[in-house]
């Protein structure tokens, strides 16, 4: 059963307004919420960049029903996976169970600060695997010694540890990363709606099996606004960057790249990719390309800080009962 969630899109609103919001996206009947893990927005007009980890804590007091996620954490630069790994058992601990870990290979723009230079992707890859090694095995509460290409642990156990452990989305894109990836993570996330990413996931020897044990997670943003030119005005504002490609968007290292890359993006370039307007069954028949596909789990990007209020409070029921309808065999309400 299709579950539908909200993103709790940490470059576009402050702090207080993202908690704020995933309250009010659990009481109009989202199955869970997902959060970016970034420390610049890619445009400087979206503005912010909160901590997500401080924000999910706050979140998972404010909340008591709905999944959590990070979509996605890096573990290999800005943080060092023994650390994510002790975040991650923390937040479950606080979620009660409720907290997915979602990692991926990471994006420059957020990486690069730390001064460590921006790795090939097949780097980057490598990395990730010994990060989700180590921080597996943090996660059964044992002493760890870690000795290996990109990272070394000392004699670190993390105290804290939750009784259902922290179970691990893995972001992948192509082939080598879902052969990688695959049978170190317990879920698919995807940034398109391809069925070849859930069948060559699922042809992968050890992997779990999505549709039963596993599920793939996609996201997909809109736009939406009683005003469909005040839609696409925003969307072309706040969401030009997405037009780029992830292969792209991975490479660029700051707001100004992403301005550069992106001014030639007319407003109707970014109405063609993304559903804006007050058209609900637009938006149903954009998010469909998922369920089609064979993903298990769709997050909703409502685009712009302004829009946030209005759109949960006047069209995310009536959106939610339509996807509901549309989608195979309905939608479970329950925590993700």
């Amino acid at each position: 059963m299709t579950k539908f969630g909200y993103t709790l899109m940490t470059e576009q609103s402050g702090p207080r307004e993202l908690v704020r919001y995933a309250r009010a996206a659990e009481e109009v009947g989202f199955d869970f919420e997902v959060a970016s893990d970034h420390y610049s927005p890619w445009l400087v007009e979206q503005g912010h960049a909160p901590y997500v980890w401080t924000v999910l804590g706050a979140v998972a007091q404010a909340t008591s029903r709905v999944g959590l996620m990070t979509y996605v954490t890096c573990p290999t630069m800005r943080y060092h996976p023994a650390v994510v790994a002790q975040k991650a058992a923390t937040l479950q601990i606080l979620a009660e169970g409720r907290f997915t870990l979602g990692l991926g290979s990471g994006e420059n723009l957020n990486e690069h600060v730390v001064g460590e230079g921006w790795p090939a992707i097949q780097d980057r890859h490598l990395m990730l695997r010994e990060a989700t090694e180590i921080i597996r095995a943090l996660h059964t509460g044992e002493l760890v010694d870690f000795r290996g290409d990109y990272f070394q642990v000392d004699s670190a156990r993390v105290w804290d540890v939750p009784d259902e452990g922290v179970e691990l989305g893995m972001a992948v894109a192509g082939d080598r990363a879902i052969e990688t990836f695959a049978p170190l993570g317990d879920h698919l996330i995807g940034v398109e709606p391809k069925s070849s990413l859930v069948e060559d996931w699922n042809a992968v020897d050890g992997a779990k099996q999505i549709g039963t044990d596993a599920r793939a997670i996609g996201q997909l943003p809109i736009c939406w606004d009683t005003d469909e030119d005040t839609a696409v005005k925003r969307a072309h504002e706040q969401f030009r960057w997405f037009g780029g490609g992830w292969a792209v968007n991975a490479d660029l290292p700051t707001p100004a790249g992403f301005e550069g890359a992106t001014q030639f993006v007319r407003p109707e370039d970014v109405a063609d990719a993304i559903p804006c307007g007050p058209d609900l069954d637009a938006i149903v028949e954009a998010v469909s390309a998922y369920w089609e596909a064979g993903f298990t789990d769709v997050a909703l990007v409502q685009v712009g800080d302004d829009g946030q209020d209005r759109f949960l409070s006047e069209a995310a029921g009536p959106l939610l009962e339509k996807l509901r309808a549309a989608a195979p065999s309905g939608s479970a309400g329950s925590a993700a």
